[in-house]
């Protein structure tokens, strides 16, 4: 998984550190120096070397720990690292014709999953016609089919009659999924969702969010995450990428 800013996105980075070496000549000096004095001489120049070079490894380390992304299984210095929060999980929820639906509906298919509300004043609305023209276009120009899933994060509103007015507005396909607020919540945990109801005047409300669509494969895994930097050529060709790899 462009896992999660309302932009969640997968980042990995690799930082490096660059050793220069320094030559120092060294002349001994010969003098009327007591052989004591030539000895502390020589440990105090030890430490010092042994003191830079220790400092210099420990960097070096920390370094090397830093570059390896969590979960990275590359090598055999990174099997050991712990990966980080699994994005997703089961839920159970209802869609637009009161039937009970749960993860394991959509084994076996693609999925295009985002998170939205049918009040929302304007990224909503566009994040579902982008949904509505990336299908077209995968199916159009590469043969790919996935199933678009709107889950919203305002069930109190959202019912499944008002899901299926909003969602028939933008394209029959895309299934609408609602359900009790704790199972919504669960489900929004599960995929890392920030939401939160902003009170106005009158006693009506907005919902703050992230604004993220997660591409899933047919095992119900997520493996790409995508923010609102996308349009609707972008995000098929990208998702095209995904679903041509070959499975692992």
């Amino acid at each position: 998984m462009r896992v999660p800013s309302n932009t969640t996105q997968f980042v990995s980075y690799t930082k490096s550190t660059k050793h220069e070496e320094t030559r120092h000549d060294l002349h001994p000096v010969f003098s009327a120096q007591s052989e004591s004095s030539r000895s502390w001489g020589a440990y105090a120049v030890s430490a010092v070397v042994l003191g830079f070079a220790g400092f210099a490894a420990f960097f070096h380390y920390n370094d090397e720990r830093r570059a390896v992304p969590k979960g990275h299984q590359g090598d055999s210095r990174s099997r050991n690292i712990v990966s980080g929060p699994i994005i997703g999980g089961p839920f159970t929820l209802v869609n637009t014709e009161k039937q009970t639906v749960t993860e394991r509906n959509f084994l076996g298919n693609w999925v295009l999953l985002y998170f939205g509300y049918t009040s929302s004043p304007d990224i909503g609305p566009e994040q579902v016609q982008l949904m509505a023209k990336e299908i077209d276009i995968l199916e159009s120009k590469q043969n790919l089919k996935i199933l678009p899933v709107f889950v919203t994060i305002d069930p109190q509103r959202d019912t499944p009659s008002q899901l299926r007015a909003y969602l028939k507005e933008f394209d029959s396909r895309v299934i609408g999924l609602t359900g009790p607020v704790a199972a919504i919540r669960q489900m929004a945990q599960e995929y890392r969702v920030y939401f939160k109801k902003v009170e106005e005047d009158g006693g009506d409300y907005l919902v703050d969010s992230s604004h993220n669509m997660y591409l899933l494969n047919p095992n119900m895994e997520v493996v790409r995450c995508f923010g609102t930097e996308y349009n609707a050529e972008e995000l098929s060709e990208a998702i095209g990428k995904e679903m041509s790899k070959k499975p692992s």
